[in-house]
C-alpha cells in the first residue's frame, strides 16, 4: 500500500498547547450546555453535544501520548457518553434524513410515503425523548459527569505538546483515514464505510481544532468535503436500516424506503469516490494548493 505524503505542516507557535487546551475545553463546555436544552430542542441539543464530544476527542488524539493516561481516561468516558446518547441521536437522524428526502423528492407517490413515515418517525422520536428524560431528568447525570471531565481535562499536562508531536498525530490520522477509505471502496459492508466516515471526520475535526496553526491547503479543504459526503451516506444507510423487516413502518412503505436508500447511496458513493481521489491527490502533493496565511 502506498503511504500518503506529508500532511500540511503545523506552523510553529509558542502557544499551540494553550490553543488546543482552550479549544477542547470550550467544546466540552458546549456539550454540557447543549445537554441542558429541553422540549423541542432536546434532540438538537443531543446532536450538538455529541458533535462537541467528538471534537474534544479529536484534540485529545492530537495530544496522545504526550498528555498521558489521564487523557486516555477522558477520551474513553467521552466515547462512552456518546454511545449512551446514540439512541436519541438516531431518532433525530431518521427524521432529519426524511426531511431532506421530502425536500428533494419529486415523485408524488414517494412523497406520500415519505410524509407518512416521517409522521411515524416523529412520534417515535418524541417517545424516545420521554423515556430518556424519565430515566435521567434533564440529562443531569450526563452533564455532571462531563463537568468532572472538564476539570480533569484542564489539568492535563498540555505544556508537553510540541509542534513535532502534534504534526505526527495529525499525520497518523490521515494515514488511518486513507487506509479505511481504501478498504471501504472495495467493500459493500456498512461497517467499513462507517469506519471510514469516523476516521475522515476525525481528520476534518483536527484541522478545525488547529485552525491558523495549520496551512490552508488542499488536504484541509478536501478532508472537510469528504467528511460531509460520508455523513450523508451514513444517513442513507440509516434509512435502509429502518426499511428492514421488523421496523416501525409497513412493508409497502419499507419497499419505497429501500429503493430510495439504495439509489441515494449509489449516487453518493460515486461522488465520494471522486472526492476521495481529489483528497488523495492533495495529500500526495501537499504544496500544490497552498495559500499563504
Amino acid at each position: 500500500m502506498n503511504q500518503p505524503g506529508p500532511v500540511d505542516p503545523v506552523i510553529p507557535a509558542d502557544r499551540l498547547d494553550d490553543a488546543l487546551r482552550n479549544y477542547a475545553a470550550s467544546e466540552l463546555r458546549r456539550a454540557i450546555a447543549c445537554l441542558a436544552w429541553r422540549g423541542p430542542r432536546l434532540h438538537e441539543g443531543v446532536h450538538q453535544a455529541r458533535k462537541s464530544l467528538r471534537r474534544t476527542r479529536s484534540v485529545l488524539a492530537l495530544g496522545s501520548p504526550a498528555l498521558g493516561p489521564g487523557a486516555a481516561l477522558i477520551d474513553r468516558e467521552c466515547r462512552s457518553m456518546n454511545r449512551r446518547l446514540s439512541t436519541l441521536r438516531d431518532a433525530q437522524a431518521l427524521v432529519t434524513t426524511l426531511d431532506h428526502l421530502i425536500g428533494r423528492e419529486e415523485t408524488a407517490e414517494s412523497l406520500l410515503v415519505l410524509r407518512r413515515v416521517r409522521r411515524i418517525a416523529a412520534r417515535a422520536r418524541a417517545e424516545c425523548a420521554r423515556l430518556a428524560l424519565a430515566g435521567a431528568p434533564d440529562l443531569a447525570g450526563a452533564r455532571a459527569l462531563l463537568a468532572a471531565l472538564l476539570g480533569a481535562l484542564l489539568s492535563l499536562p498540555w505544556q508537553t505538546l510540541t509542534d513535532a508531536s502534534v504534526r505526527q498525530a495529525l499525520q497518523d490520522s490521515v494515514v488511518r483515514a486513507e487506509e479505511a477509505g481504501q478498504r471501504a471502496r472495495t467493500s459493500s459492508r456498512a461497517p467499513d464505510w462507517h469506519r471510514w466516515r469516523r476516521r475522515a471526520r476525525r481528520v476534518s475535526q483536527q484541522y478545525r481544532a488547529l485552525g491558523d496553526f495549520v496551512e490552508h491547503s488542499g488536504v484541509k479543504k478536501h478532508s472537510k468535503v469528504l467528511a460531509v459526503l460520508l455523513g450523508e451516506a451514513q444517513d442513507y444507510a440509516l434509512l435502509r436500516e429502518y426499511s428492514r423487516r421488523g421496523s416501525m413502518f409497513a412493508e409497502t412503505d419499507r419497499k419505497v424506503l429501500r429503493a430510495l436508500g439504495a439509489s441515494g447511496m449509489q449516487h453518493l458513493r460515486e461522488r465520494i469516490a471522486t472526492s476521495a481521489g481529489a483528497a488523495k491527490s492533495a495529500v500526495d502533493e501537499p504544496g500544490a494548493e497552498s495559500t499563504p496565511n
